[in-house]
Order: structure tokens, then C-alpha cells, then sequence
């Protein structure tokens, strides 16, 4: 009789929980969706993702092949200022940008760019839309810095894609789904959206000097007005506004926030070399580290001595790596494989060669006793530093027949030598990648003034940077595109995305002609890139078109 007891009331109680089953409910407590953050810190670490999201375009490879270690040299490459010198020994990504006829819908690095960028457009629409989220209790002021990063990105973003691709889809809100019904916006559209991102982000962001956050004592970069204003001044210049683009480039210049590097610092400063070439010395690129010259540096960690740093593996089967920058290996010459030469810290670290530069940067670009031109900046010369080879010490013969000219003994800027001792073979770069310096701003204000008219102040202008390279100054009548555009090759080597300076201001094709080596196909259809072809595909519910010429 107990036991029929027991048994009824555990029915009883197994029917009064089936009925009570809320526990099986699903509560979220966290999530690594944006619009679902709702407060300051899980917005900020969602800034920092973007900010990462950012960094790929400097620091991606294509795995596991590697076949996208060519992906820098695509923005150099087939310009005026770097070429392979030997087309069968190239990076698969590179080679439309030498051969146009081979650039097509279907090229790897063209559909990276357009994957890129609107990667960072979704997270960033993510982001202001939770803003915009009732669940958000923030102050305004809070709400507001958010949002101006979030908007930096998203307008940086578009800028690109506009300069790179022109008229290309317009997404303001969140992306969560499938959709197949893009259509490509009017530019008109497309660059009001970039500049009411950047007002606001100009408006909203701290100042460089109040930007940063302190993570066990160090400073990490994060997006500040002058930042903003950088962007602003290009997509000025591409919108022909330009004098509001000279007005974003004295915001940076005016705002005694930075500074032309004119002395000797850092940490080589009692050694031989000269003020431009201290600023790509590995422990000087930083602001932190000396340099005020520097408006946006990518701050890379050694792997060595930093887990996670850049260069750090990533899981097997990973097929994108995002961590992985190939500056040096690019820019840097592979002397090493040259019989008498050993790898070492002076001559820059283990290089490639992947890119060369051209006759017309080596021997005609600069006039003599230019600084940007000193052998700390352009290394022309090698010597035999093996000492168990019979020509220890002496100078490389670039006409010895046994000397390979092609890959191994080039002239190659040092503006990417970097060396780390625990780890010789050059694995991991360490150096930091600086995105943005003053010395640009004043070009982009010089070419602001020139597209007035103002050629006397442009003028004016260009010879503060000419004067901190001890080059003859210029006048009015000197000042053409063309010399702006030679202005920013002495400047800016191997910082500059050449090709996109080119596409920018419309003179890629011109610019080839009597400068650039092997490129064969380019013309007018180049000044676009074509729409990827999976885009267009995927896209079947209208019509995506592509760029004339494609």
C-alpha cells in the first residue's frame, strides 16, 4: 500500500514538472553579436574587432598555400614605382597587376578587397545599431565616441571601395541574412554617406593625445580626429571638393598635435644614418617611442616575446590568415641566397624580392643629396659578409656574371628592414606598420592648393617637406600633378598604396608610361577594378553591373 503511495505522488510530481519546464528555456548572457551589446565595454571590444577587421589589409596571407603572400605587392606592382623582375617566379595574386589582359572578375585580390571592406561596413552598422537599441544606457557623450569610431571605419571603408570599384552597394543597417538583391548606388550617395561618417567621426573622436588605453601599462592605438580627417582630405580630393580637403589637412597640421621629424632620435640616434630614416627604425615608429610625425601607426607585437604576437600560427585548416604581414619580405631583397652573403640585422632581415623597384625611381626620382635618397633609406650597395668567403668585404659586382640580379643582389628601400635575433629566418615580421604620417597631410594639402590654383602656396607647401630632405626647394610653375604625384613617390615609397594614389587622382595609365616595367594590357578600363564575379552570381534577385571594359 506505501509503495502504491509513493508511486502515485512521484506521478503527481513528474506531471506538475512536465507542466513547469521553463527551466529548459535558453537564457543568453552572452553573445558575440554587436547589436546585442548593450553596454560600454562589450561595445568597445566590439571596436577592437573592427579595428583588427581593419588590420587585415596589412596583414593578410591566403592559406595554406600561401599563394596570397603577393597580396601587398598587387597595390605596387604594374605602377610606376615597383615591378617583378621575374614574372615566372610570381606571386599568383600579383600577376594581373603587371599583365591587365589577365585582370578579370574572377582575381583573388580583387574579391578580397570587396570582401574586406564590407566586413567592416556590417560589424560597423552592427555596432551604431546597437546604439540604437533601447537595452543601450549609455551617455550621450559615450554613445557618441562609439559611434564616431564605428563611422570612421564604415567611411574609410567606403572610400575605398568607391576609389577602388566606384559606384558599389550602400548598406546603412546590419546585414544578419541572406541577400540577393543589391543594386549599386549613385556616387552622389556614396560619398555623402563617407562624409558624414567622417564629419562625425572628426567631430566625436578624441585627440590623438586622448585617444589611447592603457593595457598593463602600454598604449595601443585606437581612432582619433586627426585620423579623420586624413581620410576626409582623400575623399575630398577624389570628390574634387578640394578646398575643404586643404581645410581637413590644416586641422592636422594646425592642431600642434604633430610634427616633421627634423633630428636625429630613438634608439639609433648616435649611429649613422639621418631624421627620415630614424622614423623606420624597429623601436622608433611609435608616438610613444619618439615619433610625432606619426598619425596612425599599426602597432605589431613580437611573437617572441608576446603570445599571439603577429606571425603567430593559427589552427590547421585555417585557410586566411590575418596576422601574417609580408612588408619585408616583399620589399626586402633575398641577398642571402647570394653565395658570400649571410643573413644579418644591417642589411634588413631575410627578403623575397617580390617587389623591385624601377629604373625610373632608381635613377631618375630623386635629385642628388635628397635624404630620402641616403643609403639609409635606399640600399643600392652590397658587400660580401661572409667571412669564409674569398671576397669578404668587398663590394658585390652587379656585372659578375655569378651574381643574380634578378631576386638576390637588388636595390631595395630599407624602410622595411627589420631583424630579429631568436628568430633569423624572419618567420614572424615585428616591425610596425605606419598608416598615416604628417609628412602625407602636407602633400594632400599641397595637392589641394594645386587643384585651386594656389600654385605659389602649394609650392610653399611642398618645400617643408623638401626642406627636411635638404632637395632644392621649388616655385609655383614647378608644381604640376605630375610633380605632386613624384613628390609623393620620394615620400612616400613603400608606404603609400601606389595604386590606389594612381586610381585616385585618374593618372594610373599616365603614370606608367616611361615609368613602369613589364606591365603589358593597362588602359583606361584599369582606372576601376572589375566587380567580383561571385557577387554578381550570387546576387539573383537584380542586377549588380560590372565596370565597363570587364
Amino acid at each position: 500500500m506505501k509503495n502504491k503511495i509513493y508511486m502515485v505522488s512521484l506521478l503527481i510530481l513528474m506531471g506538475v514538472s512536465s507542466c513547469q519546464n521553463d527551466y529548459l528555456d535558453e537564457k543568453l548572457y552572452s553573445s558575440y553579436d554587436p547589436t546585442e551589446l548593450n553596454d560600454e565595454l562589450g561595445l568597445n571590444a566590439a571596436l577592437v574587432g573592427l579595428q583588427n577587421q581593419y588590420s587585415a589589409w596589412h596583414t593578410f596571407i591566403s592559406l595554406p598555400n600561401a599563394t596570397g603572400q603577393g597580396w601587398l605587392g598587387c597595390w605596387q606592382i604594374g605602377t610606376d614605382v615597383a615591378y617583378n623582375k621575374s614574372p615566372a617566379d610570381m606571386d599568383p595574386w600579383s600577376v594581373p597587376f603587371t599583365d591587365y589582359a589577365n585582370l578579370t572578375s574572377t582575381d583573388p585580390a580583387v574579391s578580397y578587397a570587396w570582401k574586406w571592406a564590407y566586413k567592416i561596413i556590417n560589424n560597423s552598422n552592427s555596432i551604431i545599431a546597437a546604439l540604437d537599441n533601447p537595452k543601450t544606457v549609455l551617455a550621450q557623450a559615450a554613445k557618441d565616441k562609439i559611434a564616431g569610431e564605428a563611422k570612421f571605419y564604415r567611411g574609410l571603408a567606403y572610400n575605398t571601395l568607391v576609389t577602388l570599384f566606384g559606384k558599389v552597394p550602400l548598406i546603412t543597417v546590419p546585414v544578419s541574412g541572406p541577400k540577393t538583391d543589391f543594386v549599386r548606388a549613385d556616387l552622389a550617395d556614396l560619398n555623402q554617406l563617407i562624409v558624414d561618417d567622417l564629419v562625425f567621426a572628426k567631430t566625436n573622436l578624441p585627440t590623438v593625445n586622448n585617444v589611447s588605453s592603457n593595457v598593463k601599462g602600454k598604449m595601443y592605438s585606437r581612432a582619433h580626429s586627426a585620423m579623420a580627417s586624413q581620410v576626409l582630405a582623400e575623399a575630398y580630393l577624389r570628390m574634387g571638393q578640394n578646398s575643404l580637403a586643404e581645410a581637413a589637412c590644416d586641422a592636422i597640421i594646425n592642431s600642434g598635435d604633430f610634427s616633421l621629424v627634423n633630428q636625429r632620435y630613438g634608439v639609433k640616434a648616435n649611429q649613422p644614418g639621418d631624421p627620415f630614416s630614424d622614423m623606420f627604425i624597429y623601436g622608433n615608429q611609435r608616438r610613444s617611442q619618439g615619433n610625432k610625425e606619426a598619425i596612425w601607426v599599426l602597432e605589431i607585437e613580437n611573437p617572441s616575446s608576446v603570445v599571439g604576437g603577429t606571425g603567430s600560427s593559427l589552427p590547421a585548416g585555417t585557410t586566411d590568415e590575418i596576422g601574417f604581414p609580408q612588408h619585408r619580405r616583399v620589399w626586402g631583397s633575398r641577398y642571402h641566397q647570394q653565395k658570400g652573403m649571410l643573413l644579418c640585422d644591417s642589411l634588413g632581415g631575410r627578403g623575397i624580392s617580390r617587389i623591385a623597384l624601377t629604373n625610373w625611381v632608381l635613377n631618375s626620382l630623386y635629385s642628388p643629396g635628397d635624404m630620402r635618397n641616403s643609403k639609409y633609406n635606399l640600399r643600392r650597395d652590397y658587400y660580401y659578409n661572409d667571412p669564409t668567403f674569398a671576397k669578404f668585404g668587398q663590394k658585390v659586382d652587379i656585372n659578375d656574371p655569378s651574381v643574380n640580379t634578378q631576386r638576390f643582389i637588388v636595390p631595395q628601400t630599407n624602410k622595411w628592414n627589420q631583424y630579429d635575433p631568436k628568430d633569423p629566418f624572419g618567420s614572424a615580421m615585428i616591425k610596425d606598420i605606419i598608416i598615416m604620417r604628417l609628412g602625407e597631410t602636407y602633400l594632400l594639402k599641397a595637392e589641394a592648393q594645386f587643384k585651386q590654383g594656389k600654385l605659389s602656396e602649394a609650392a610653399q607647401t611642398i618645400n617643408i617637406l623638401r626642406s627636411r630632405a635638404n632637395a632644392a626647394p621649388v616655385t609655383g610653375s614647378d608644381v604640376t600633378i605630375d610633380f605632386i604625384l613624384d613628390e609623393r613617390a620620394r615620400e612616400l615609397l613603400a608606404e603609400e598604396n601606389r595604386r590606389m594614389t594612381l586610381m585616385r587622382t585618374g593618372q594610373l595609365v599616365n603614370r606608367v608610361i616611361g615609368r613602369g616595367q613589364k606591365i603589358t594590357g593597362i588602359s583606361a578600363t584599369n582606372l576601376l577594378l572589375p566587380i567580383p564575379q561571385t557577387e554578381i552570381n550570387l546576387n539573383k534577385d537584380a542586377v549588380l553591373e560590372q565596370n565597363t571594359g570587364y
